[in-house]
């Protein structure tokens, strides 16, 4: 038996048919008349010696070689795709596509969009906000922001600073609850999709910070950021925020954080793009714009005693 690869015409017919299960389907996503496509299954078969497909009386299945080469089929065309999306997509020094998480895009990235749009009016922007964690190999996806403890070894990758968590609570919560430890009696926002960090950074963590090591909050708990953050902007309670997630409503007044006492993990944000891509003129803006506005507003909170989690007595 050969080890020749068939015609890519062949293979092509072949996995349209093996995908639709129908020959009639699949002609018609090629483009070609249904005894076009036969002809190219057909050749195949040859080829391999073996069908590839039975033929019933109004329908196909496959056979068993035919199963084991649409697997192998569906992968490559897959694989080829790809590489040929971002081949192209080193041709164009125009678009750009950024993915991030819907808390940062909301709270942190979308507000400050129309300063990028204006410096950069050349540039044609794509957001794509999703929980989904993208893979810069397969998905059509130039830039990604991502919060977390990755090394990323495989990509080229911009580390921001530290991130911390403080108290943030509306004015009249701050008249209301004047020292760090009066929170023991304040009602509390729980924001639960930071679970994942570790050493915790919730508020039995930063509690302990400031010496109280009995108390197990309560309160309102939420699995999404920006609602947690919303219901303190309402006034449902004291939140722990992400310095990045607050800043927004910090600037704007509807939040403050009066404590100067914040806990620190070593997550942090990343940008993250494919190795080589950073030198693309879109890539290269948008990354050097998203670095300078990290550091405009890093003078907000002046002086604050940072408290590494690592440091914080366990429970």
């Amino acid at each position: 038996m050969p080890d020749r690869l068939p015609p890519l015409t062949a293979l092509r017919a072949f996995d349209a048919a093996a995908r639709h299960m129908s020959f009639a389907k699949a002609a018609e996503e090629l483009n070609v008349t249904p005894a076009a496509l036969s002809f190219q299954i057909k050749s195949l078969e040859a080829h391999l010696g073996q069908p590839v497909f039975h033929r019933l009386n109004r329908a196909v299945e496959l056979t068993e070689a035919g199963k084991t080469l649409a697997h192998g089929t569906a992968d490559g065309f897959a694989a080829l795709q790809t590489a040929w999306q971002a081949t192209r997509r080193l041709q164009d020094n125009t678009t750009l596509t950024v993915a991030a998480g819907p808390a940062l895009t909301a709270k942190w990235l979308a507000p400050r969009l129309y300063d990028f749009a204006k410096a950069h009016p050349e540039i044609n922007l794509r957001i794509s906000t999703s929980l989904h964690l993208v893979d810069l190999h397969r998905d059509d996806i130039d830039v990604a922001i991502r919060f977390g403890y990755g090394s990323y070894a495989d990509l080229y990758a911009v580390h921001a600073r530290k991130e911390w968590l403080t108290p943030a609570m509306t004015p009249t919560f701050a008249k209301q609850f004047l020292t760090p430890e009066s929170l023991v009696d304040a009602p509390l926002v729980i924001n639960e999709h930071d679970s994942f960090l570790d050493p915790p950074c919730d508020w039995p963590a930063w509690f302990r910070a400031i010496g109280i090591t009995d108390f197990e909050p309560s309160g309102m708990r939420f699995s999404n950021v920006e609602h947690s953050i919303d219901a303190a902007c309402a006034g449902v309670g004291i939140l722990l925020g992400r310095r990045p997630l607050l800043i927004k409503d910090v600037l704007e007044g509807r939040l403050v954080t009066p404590f100067k006492v914040a806990i620190e993990t070593e997550a942090r944000f990343s940008f993250l793009c494919l190795p080589g891509a950073e030198r693309r003129p879109q890539v290269a803006a948008f990354r050097d714009w998203y670095l300078a506005e990290i550091e405009k507003t890093a003078h907000i909170w002046g002086e604050i005693e940072l408290i590494p989690v690592e440091d914080i007595p366990p429970a």
